[in-house]
């Protein structure tokens, strides 16, 4: 089953590899992943689609979240989340079907980013269902080409994040509790 999976992580060199690590790892496959820098400076939020059994999904974020450089990983796979994907599709069909497209592009929504004689480049937003379906009716129309984003997730519910400072390497027990009680 699809978890998705969005990380607050800070901004630093191997933050993503001992992420994709951890996964690859315990034999999860990743369908999708998607990182960005956020509003605050040094922080990056990754959103990933894994390939979990529904039993272990909680392991899964216990398991992200005692990670190096992971501030936060969070489960946006049933709560009230907003998730959405993008796709690039470039088509190339013949100079009859050119409005039929145009009228298809606009009942999904999806906008042209290109045009030339050759044929179109649209761009599609939502659900990755819809875009599947938006991808099925274009191959109709001719050869085509796809890029898709992955998905990004943002949380819709009004808990307040509770945010732990990294832990430094190497430091001891001492150490950390100090830093617990700091907060």
């Amino acid at each position: 089953m699809q978890q998705i999976i969005s990380l607050l992580m800070e901004n630093k060199p191997g933050a993503l590899m001992r992420v994709t690590g951890l996964l690859s790892q315990r034999g999860y496959n990743i369908e999708t992943l998607t990182v960005a820098r956020t509003s605050e400076p040094g922080l990056s939020r990754m959103t990933i689609t894994v390939d979990v059994e529904p039993h272990i999904r909680a392991q899964v974020i216990k398991q992200m979240n005692k990670l190096i450089n992971v501030l936060q990983a969070s489960d946006m796979t049933d709560g009230p989340a907003v998730n959405r994907e993008m796709v690039l599709v470039r088509v190339r069909p013949t100079q009859q079907s050119r409005t039929a497209i145009l009228k298809e592009a606009e009942i999904f929504q999806a906008r042209v980013v290109d045009s030339t004689v050759e044929g179109f480049c649209l761009e599609a937003t939502g659900d990755p269902e819809k875009l599947d379906e938006f991808i099925d009716v274009m191959r109709s129309y001719g050869e085509l080409e796809v890029t898709r984003s992955g998905i990004v997730s943002v949380a819709l519910d009004n808990k307040k994040l509770r945010l732990s400072p990294p832990v430094p390497r190497g430091a001891s027990m001492d150490e950390v509790l100090e830093l617990q009680e700091a907060e």
